[in-house]
């Protein structure tokens, strides 16, 4: 996992627990199967994906209905 792509997601998703939630549940997904998101490279792991799948929006979390 490359440090830079966690620096750029976490300043889209500011919580940390929630970020790790984010990118282990798309991880998961991924590793199950489901194609990125992204144009990727046989470099990136599931977790670069993951990131750059948040940090270029095409990955979002969901507010709660109330806020």
């Amino acid at each position: 996992m490359k440090s830079n792509l966690v620096v750029q997601a976490s300043e889209i998703i500011e919580d940390p627990q929630i970020l790790v939630n984010v990118v282990s549940q798309r991880v998961a997904q991924l590793n199950q199967g489901r194609s990125p998101l992204i144009d990727t490279v046989p470099s990136m792991g599931a977790a670069d994906i993951a990131l750059t799948e948040i940090i270029e929006g095409k990955v979002v979390i969901a507010k709660p209905d109330g806020e």
